[in-house]
């Protein structure tokens, strides 16, 4: 399997090669090498893809942290709670964190 992100972990730009798929059922090829270095075999790129895709999934939890703690007005939060002397903000993130384990 041939993938953008194989070649991306591999320390290739993407201005070192362009992918094609010619929807032939034979998947992704690619179709042109730019790069001064030796184009890495399928295999290789295959390997790079399955570490990139591991390494992906495992930050899954921080993602969708994120995606939570961007939600939130945290400054106002921050302040009600010193100004009101309560622990709503830490209250809240570690909900998220609750939801969303390492």
């Amino acid at each position: 399997m041939i993938s953008y992100n194989g070649l991306i972990k591999l320390g290739f730009s993407k201005v070192d090669f362009v992918l094609e798929d010619a929807s032939d059922g034979n998947g992704v090829y690619i179709a042109q090498w730019n790069s001064d270095q030796p184009q890495p075999s399928e295999a290789e790129i295959e390997t790079a893809h399955n570490e990139w895709q591991a390494e992906y999934d495992s930050q899954e939890y921080a993602r969708n942290r994120k995606a939570e703690y961007d939600q939130l007005n945290q400054f106002e939060m921050q302040f009600d709670d010193d100004r009101d002397g309560t622990t709503t903000w830490v209250d809240t993130i570690n909900e998220i964190k609750g939801r969303h384990p390492k």
